[in-house]
């Protein structure tokens, strides 16, 4: 379609022309400099995709930009988005500032109105002050966050889209902070003071990413300590400041890489973070240059996109990870050619977060690793060919997370969810049932005793409902269900029964404020009043589903935002109470 027939649909038309060239590009040659250009032209694009439903007047000059850039994309014509791609995406920018009503660049208007995110991120040319507006009693509003943490956030490239989680689990691994909670207020403080903005739909009361202003980082860490912030040129990424304070980054940036090959004489290199490796290979006793002090260890990716590809030449490095007695932070997330994890991971006693999501190959884990006491955070969601659990995970009293467990065989899984009755810490627990998997009828019986569990996901690979009813834990804040097996909702569960521990709260009525469902064979969604505290809402991809929108908020009172996609009678949906 041309750009100028459908205002509603020009933004999403270049995003997908755009999709198109860059897979283009890539079969003629993948260069690394143009795809972060395309990649920052891609990001601007979604930052004003919305903006056509917000204003109907001046609209002429944005959709003669589109159509710019349209052209461009469809003649393949690098050289001339190659060198000038700045002047176009300042072009869109510039244009778009004239459509959006001031409010829609404000943060305090978010504030005021309890929002968590913004449609349109505004860019340091069009929102952010200017550094010498700024005064040292701005600066003193950083008390409650550490140099450390700000400095952490300069080894992501520019306009970058990062996973809060990701961060936080950073800041832990390298010591900046001792727990969860601590990093979510020291991402809200951030937050406040706008160095960093949220990223995400404006309607949604979720926030989970979030983009940094461009300069407004560098300029803060260059007037807080006094000295310029040097990064060296090729691998190596150097954050200096005053009181004697230095830390050792290793930035993996090249597209291939080769750990072992540098030579630090007596620096102490602390973290290891792959910025934009794809490919990376490893020299006998690679860990040797490390001196055993590394505390964190992120080879995998932290880009929430599937399209990020990491491999490893071989997996053989695994085996020497276990001279590093000080590691808090692995990361292997997302990494090809990795079928085994070696038995020797267990002696990493000191281990806090293992991230293992989405290992496709990963097939085998220790048999044993109860005596992993450290853990923390033990993350094996969207490894498929895993087909049980190991044994002693129910040891691992410090664990907080662990999402991906898998539900097999007896045999094949050990430790069961009622032996998760142990994990007195455990506030995030997901569980993968797999087509084979043998389910007794209490199977679920002993999440009512995980008195500390908050958010639950439960994924069902098979269709077989025969297993016995849920009982869902006390305290449990957010439910989501993935490939749901049965045609009701509400004869799955069961309040908890525990009523000696809660004597004076109604038993028949769940804590849950967020319930997600997507996928399945779900066709009713007639509740009862135990799902009244429900305030958040998400129904996709099921196609058997027939729900009355309208009478949403009579079967959840407290609603008060409502997201559908791809349902059987309806179309998609956002939507505030």
């Amino acid at each position: 379609m041309s750009i100028r027939t459908n205002k509603m649909k020009a933004v999403g038309v270049v995003l997908k022309q755009l999709m198109t060239a860059r897979n283009r590009f890539d079969e003629r040659g993948r260069d690394e400099a143009f795809d972060g250009k395309l990649e920052k032209l891609r990001l601007n694009l979604n930052k004003i995709k919305d903006v056509f439903e917000r204003v109907k007047k001046n609209e002429e000059e944005l959709l003669d930009r589109l159509a710019e850039v349209y052209d461009h994309l469809r003649k393949l014509e690098r050289r001339k988005l190659d060198e000038e791609m700045d002047g176009i995406c300042k072009r869109i920018r510039d244009s778009a500032q004239k459509l959006v009503p001031m409010d829609g660049f404000d943060e305090s208007y978010e504030e005021e109105n309890h929002k968590a995110a913004q449609i349109f991120q505004p860019s340091q040319d069009l929102q952010q002050p200017h550094p010498e507006s700024w005064t040292m009693e701005y600066l003193d509003r950083l008390e409650g966050i550490t140099i450390e943490c700000l400095m952490s956030l300069l080894m992501f490239p520019e306009n970058a889209v990062i996973s809060k989680r990701n961060v936080i689990n950073l800041w832990i691994g390298e010591g900046w902070v001792q727990d969860r909670r601590l990093g979510e207020d020291m991402i809200k403080e951030l937050l406040k003071l706008k160095v960093i903005v949220c990223y995400g739909n404006r309607k949604s009361p979720i926030v989970n990413k979030f983009q940094i202003l461009p300069g407004i980082l560098r300029w803060l860490l260059e007037s807080y300590v006094s000295k310029e912030i040097i990064e060296h040129p090729g691998q190596y990424l150097k954050l200096c400041s005053e009181g004697g304070f230095v830390e050792n980054r290793l930035g993996l940036k090249k597209k291939t890489i080769t750990l072992g090959d540098w030579y630090f004489g007596d620096r102490t290199i602390h973290t290891v973070f792959n910025i934009s490796a794809s490919y990376l290979n490893f020299r006998p006793k690679w860990v040797t240059e490390l001196k055993k002090n590394l505390l964190v260890l992120q080879l995998g990716r932290w880009q929430d996109s599937p399209f990020h590809h990491i491999e490893v030449g071989s997996q053989e490095f695994l085996k020497d990870l276990a001279n590093l007695t000080q590691l808090r932070y692995l990361s292997l997330r997302g990494i090809s050619r990795i079928f085994e994890l070696p038995s020797s991971i267990v002696q990493l006693e000191t281990l806090l977060i293992l991230d293992l999501k989405a290992c496709h190959n990963l097939e085998t884990l220790p048999n044993d690793i109860s005596s992993m006491r450290s853990l923390t955070h033990l993350i094996l969601s969207q490894c498929y060919l895993l087909e049980g659990m190991p044994k002693g995970i129910d040891k691992l009293t410090e664990l907080e997370v662990l999402k991906g467990f898998v539900i097999s065989t007896p045999e094949k899984t050990p430790c069961r969810i009622s032996n998760l009755v142990n994990l007195k810490k455990l506030r995030r627990l997901s569980i993968y049932i797999g087509r084979e998997a043998v389910m007794r009828d209490w199977e679920f019986e002993g999440l009512e005793f995980v008195l500390a569990l908050e958010h639950l996901k439960i994924s069902w690979k098979g269709s077989d409902p025969s297993y016995g009813n849920i009982c869902l834990p006390p305290n449990l804040r957010k439910l989501h269900l993935e490939c749901f097996p049965r045609k009701s909702f509400e004869e799955l569960f069961i309040p908890p029964k525990v009523h000696y521990l809660f004597p004076l709260r109604m038993q028949n009525v769940l804590r849950v404020r967020e319930l997600n469902i997507s996928g399945g064979k779900l066709e009713s969604m007639d509740v009862d009043e135990k799902w009244r505290n429900v305030e958040t809402l998400r129904l996709k991809y099921l196609k058997q589903l027939n729900v009355d929108v309208n009478n949403l908020k009579a079967l959840f009172p407290r609603l008060r935002y409502v997201e559908i996609r791809q349902i059987a009678n309806h179309s998609d949906i956002e939507h505030e109470y």
